[in-house]
This record gives structure tokens, sequence and C-alpha cells, in this order.
């Protein structure tokens, strides 16, 4: 079909007479318009060509809705209804008609357009923030598996460095080249391990465009949609790299306690330990989602009517890609104390700060306690899941962990009781040559207990029994730092940023 009938379709599905008399809202993009009226939402292809997709042609144009259907309907099936026909007869346009097809549309539900994530940025919450680690590991769970990443990744560097050189007026020449000279020491170090995710399972026909703006609040709920249809292969990769592009999102726009959070939920509900292994690959997979921003960013600025705020956006971006590839080095923070003393609240309030991005894995042992037995975290447990027995496996579980997560060259926090001398021995031994900093923290008794009343929805089954009978423990000589909790929790993190500066 013509440039011509293709404005003709445009014209016709901008009028709301085509839609029952409802009003008409257009969207446009690169490569497509959609057209919003009532409780529905028709996306047609633009008849474009790309170096990255071809939409040229009716019949390509028309594999693509099909694949849009396909690909995103496993991830939103109350977005994503049918592909349906816009058809010409007797010189008049339809949808659905009973003439010849002269373009192809993905229907979809409507939603409320204002309700993208990158729009409500500012009010994703510990909750939201909790839901969408959740979200995308159960994507993640269903995806297929998939192929040829580490030589795709490898391709997608190459073609970073270049584009990025082509804009030196944006991106110094200088700074390219030590970025890419970083990427690619990275990639290099990362490709065996690659490979053996690839053979285990980890690469996947993921999202693979994963940001705030493809993510809707349906219901109350995070939906995710507008997957990438048109490159299979663009889309397909490490679990860990589609995961990054929604992390870097967040941490671009400041909201790194939303992106810690994320993170620990998905590590928690995929309760993968090779993903703990592959936190190397971390780093590499956010700096390479901030450049592939940096050089689309770059290229929108050209087309803007805004082009100087789009500049700055893409500066941005590149300065935060050499920040994520830039070595940090890991350390272990430990947490104890008895029940009530607020371990947990600082360790997700320490999390975020402890580098590299997105902050600190939180190893909480009343979570892996549950998960050992197979329990919901805010089911309650029977006294017999706290034998000896069980909490000496809990220690040893968080420690190896630990282990594994600094080998990987992140940070970890250990948030646990820490009672036993040994137990307290046994976390620091998982240091190795990391640093490693303990905190035990105190608060009253009354405190205590009323803290521990106070919860609901929590991992920690400790009860006001279990608060008072933990008077009686003998903790043995302490070597940690006391922290005084008895005040607020910002109070409690105040005093132990100051116990942790360098």
């Amino acid at each position: 079909m013509s440039g011509d009938w293709q404005q003709a379709v445009i014209d016709f599905l901008g009028r709301p007479d085509s839609h029952g008399g409802a009003a008409v809202k257009r969207i446009d993009t690169h490569a497509a318009s959609v057209f919003l009226a009532g409780d529905r939402a028709l996306k047609i292809k633009r008849a474009v060509k790309f170096p990255f997709l071809d939409f040229s042609t009716l019949e390509k144009r028309k594999a693509a809705c099909e694949a849009e259907l396909e690909v995103n309907k496993p991830f939103a099936p109350a977005i994503y209804r049918r592909v349906a026909a816009i058809t010409r007869a007797d010189g008049g346009l339809a949808i659905d008609g009973g003439g010849e097809p002269v373009e192809w549309a993905v229907e979809m539900r409507r939603f409320d357009e204002s309700q993208t994530l990158d729009r409500l940025a500012d009010a994703i919450d510990d909750t939201l923030a909790d839901a969408l680690g959740r979200a995308v590991a159960k994507a993640h769970a269903a995806a297929p598996r998939g192929a040829g990443f580490a030589d795709e990744l490898d391709a997608i560097v190459a073609q970073n460095d270049a584009e990025l050189r082509a804009v030196p007026a944006l991106f110094p020449t200088a700074h390219v080249i030590a970025l890419s000279g970083a990427t690619r020491t990275a990639l290099r170090r990362a490709r065996a391990l690659l490979e053996d995710r690839e053979r285990r399972g980890f690469v996947r026909r993921c999202h693979g465009d994963l940001h705030l703006g493809n993510i809707a609040l349906i219901d109350g709920a995070p939906v995710l949609f507008d997957a990438i249809e048109f490159d299979p292969k663009l889309a397909t990769g490490d679990v860990l790299y589609d995961l990054a592009f929604l992390l870097m999102d967040l941490i671009e726009r400041g909201l790194n306690r939303a992106a810690n959070i994320v993170f620990n939920r998905y590590l928690t509900a995929t309760r993968h330990e090779d993903n703990l292994d592959a936190l190397a690959l971390l780093p590499l997979f956010l700096s390479v989602r901030a450049a592939i921003r940096a050089k689309v960013t770059a290229a929108r600025a050209e087309r803007s009517g805004d082009a100087a705020e789009a500049e700055q956006d893409a500066r941005g971006y590149f300065a935060l890609a050499r920040q994520l590839i830039a070595p940090v080095k890991p350390r272990l923070i430990a947490i104890g104390g008895l029940s009530g003393t607020g371990k947990s609240v600082l360790a997700r309030a320490l999390a975020p700060d402890i580098g590299p991005a997105p902050g600190a894995v939180v190893l909480r042992s009343d979570v892996e306690r549950k998960a050992l037995l197979g329990a919901e975290e805010s089911e309650r447990l029977p006294a017999s899941a706290y034998t000896p027995a069980l909490t000496a496996r809990v220690y040893a579980a968080i420690a190896d962990q630990a282990r594994r997560v600094l080998t990987a060259g992140h940070s970890a926090i250990a948030d646990a009781v820490f009672a036993d001398p040994r137990e307290r021995a046994a976390i620091r031994q998982a240091a190795g040559a990391s640093a490693f900093a303990g905190l035990f923290l105190t608060a009253a008794t009354a405190l205590r207990l009323a803290r521990v009343g106070g919860r609901s929805g929590d991992a920690s089954d400790a009860t006001a029994e279990v608060a008072r009978a933990q008077e009686q423990y003998d903790l043995g000589a302490l070597d940690w730092t006391l922290v005084d909790a008895s005040a607020t929790p910002q109070d409690t993190l105040e005093k132990a940023r100051e116990v942790l500066r360098p």
C-alpha cells in the first residue's frame, strides 16, 4: 500500500465516526500510530524502514502486528486482544469490514495512559517496587529459552561505540574510547559466564524494552506491555540484562531505593542462587543499557523541538554508563540485634547506599527460613521450625550466599539476630578479603515488645513472648559496633551511616 493510502487509513482512524462517535486521541512514534477511542486502542505500524526494523510492506506490517500480539499477550493478557483488519470496499474504509485488507492493527484494551510508571515515577513506593520485582520475575519464569546472547551483546557494544563516537559534541571521543575499552574488557571477562548461563537456561526471549514507560499500573498492579516484537534477537538475552533496563531507568531518575527493592525482590522471587554468581555481570549490563539510552536520546535530540533538553538527557545517560561500569569494592555488612531492634528496617534503608549499583543484596534470616521450608514469607511457622538444627542451616545458608555475592564483586547485608558468637564469627569469615562491618542494634525491652506487637504481614515470626525470652540470651563477647536503636528509624540509619563511613 502506498504512503498515500496509509495516510488515508490514519485519517480514517483519527475520526470519531470511525469509533462510534467516541473522541479520538492519537499518539505517534517513529514506527507506529496509536488511536485511543473509548475503551479501545488500535495500533498500526507506520510504513517505514530502519536498519533495525522493516515495516515497508503490508505483508510485513501484518506479520509485525501478529508478532506483537504473540509476544505481548503473555506479559499483558488483559491488554492485548487481537489483530484487526482495516478494509476497503466501495471506496470507503472500515474496521473489520468485508472488503480487501489495506492495513492491519493491533487491538488493545485502552488503559489510562497517565498510569504508565514513567509518569508515576515519583509515586513508586516500597510496595509498588516490590510488586515490580515480582512481576518481572514472573514474566521471566514464563519466557521461552533463547540462544546467541553473548554474540549479540558483543554486536551491541560495537554499535554503541560507533554511534556514540558519531556525536562528539555530546560524547567526548576520549570518554567514549575509555567507556568502550572498559566495556569490552568486562565483556571479555564475562564471556564464559554468559555462555554457561545460556546453557543453564537463563537466556530467554524476554521483554527487551523494559523501561518505566512500558509498564502500566492497571487495577493497582504493574503490567508489562509493548515488548520488542520486530527483532527476536534484540529481545533475547540474559534475564538479568532484561532486568537491568528497569534498574538503570530507576537509578537514572534518582529512585535508588526503589531500584534496590526491585532488585532484591527479583532475587528472592526467583530463588536461583546462580543469579548471585551472575551479579558479576550486572555492572556490564547496567552500563550497556545506559549507553543505549544515551545514543537513542541523542538521535531523538536531532528530531526534537526541544533539542537542548534531549541533549542534556543524553549526556546524563552517558555519564551514568561510565559510572556504572567503574569498579566498586564489595563489602559485607552484618546487622544483628534482638527482635524489635529494627534490623530489617535498617538493612532496607542502608542497602541502596552500598555499591555497586543498585545497592547491596539483603540476606534476611526470616526470609531464608521460610524459603528453606517452602513457606510464604508472611506465613507463620510452628515452633518446630525454630530448632537449633534448622537455625544452623539458616545461618549457614546466609553465610554461603554472602560469599557468593562477594565473589561476584557485589555487596551484601546479612540481617539476623546473630546472638551466638559462633554465628557472628561465621558471617565475618564469609567476608574473606572483602571489607566487613558488624553492627549490633540495642533497644529497651519495652520498646522492642511494642515494635514486635505492631508488625503485620512481615516475614518475622517473633512474638512478645519470643522477644522477652531473648533477654536471657548469653551474647558472649560482642566485638561488633553497638548502635542504640531506641529512637526513630532515621536516627538509627544516620548512626549506622556514621559507623560505616570510610
